[in-house]
């Protein structure tokens, strides 16, 4: 099989009748267009180039010309294709959280839009590789000091607020709730550690020994909301992943009986994409989208 680099060296210098003109439209020195043209006829065994000749071929070059042209042109209109269907497309993963109780309700305004755009949502609770094509974009909730930087090129979506939440059910059992120390009587939920509750715990102003806090590890944020909802116990969480839960009153906010607890952010939401596709319509449109959603709905009772 011929190599790449001849063929196309052999096709720009049939098009173009010269060498140096070859070299011009493919982007390579004169040299070695004369060199892979050399190499070419020494595999096939027969004289191709003729520069005396109209348009520089011999009969059997210009035959060949013309198959290996319509060969690298079936190959660059193929590519062309594929690469309008994959612009076309857009892979996106999830934060499985987020995917399910706020971004999959939401994503027909998107899709009703855009129709011609092809979308696939992944929830997936680990980022993906970067360095995996098929896959366009990330969101994702990154801790303040985490790292969002699992592709390229990065975007802060929103920055929510965290409180706590429980069954209206559990919160009749709790006595009144006097500041937010008082909330360490009560059977706290943790994702994989206590590391959570002990910064927002800091910011209503209360330090904590070193000791674990007591309540369960779930690992998942979903696994602590369908116990906190089951009424056993209390939840940090954000207004993202509550979907109708506090409108339909599965859910209430947990609050002291004087003042409301001091607003804390705990980290944000990051929208991460391959830095090659950033600009393409597909992605743009999304991106922009999703900011313009979570923004608004971050600023709403929802």
């Amino acid at each position: 099989m011929p190599n790449l680099a001849w063929l196309r060296a052999f096709e720009a210098y049939g098009r173009t009748g010269g060498i140096r003109r070859a070299a011009a439209l493919i982007g390579i020195d004169h040299s070695a267009v004369s060199r892979h043209l050399k190499a070419l006829e020494n595999l096939v065994g027969v004289n191709l180039i003729d520069a005396s000749a109209p348009g520089g071929l011999t009969e059997a070059g210009l035959h060949y010309y013309h198959t290996v042209s319509d060969a690298l042109s079936a190959i660059e209109a193929e590519t062309t294709r594929l690469r309008k269907a994959r612009r076309d497309r857009l892979t996106l993963w999830c934060v499985p959280g987020l995917a399910v109780r706020w971004m999959l309700p939401r994503l027909r305004g998107f899709t009703d839009t855009f129709p011609d755009i092809a979308l696939e949502l992944r929830p997936s609770d680990a980022p993906p590789d970067p360095r995996d094509a098929e896959v366009d974009g990330d969101v994702r909730y990154y801790r303040d000091g985490g790292a969002a930087a699992a592709m390229v090129r990065s975007n802060e979506l929103a920055r929510p607020s965290v409180f706590p939440v429980c069954s209206p059910g559990y919160l009749a059992t709790l006595p009144p709730l006097a500041s937010a120390g008082d909330l360490l009587g009560a059977r706290l939920l943790h994702e994989e550690s206590d590391i959570e509750w002990r910064d927002w715990l800091a910011g209503q102003g209360i330090s904590l020994p070193g000791d674990a806090l007591p309540g369960p590890r779930l690992w998942h944020a979903h696994l602590v909301l369908d116990e906190c909802r089951n009424g056993r116990g209390i939840a940090l969480t954000n207004a993202f992943l509550l979907g109708d839960d506090l409108a339909s009153g599965r859910l209430v906010r947990v609050e002291p009986q004087a003042k409301p607890f001091n607003e804390v952010s705990l980290g944000a939401y990051f929208l991460t994409m391959r830095a090659e596709r950033w600009s393409e319509r597909p992605v743009a449109l999304f991106r922009q989208w999703l900011k313009a959603a979570m923004t608004s709905d971050l600023g709403g009772d929802f």
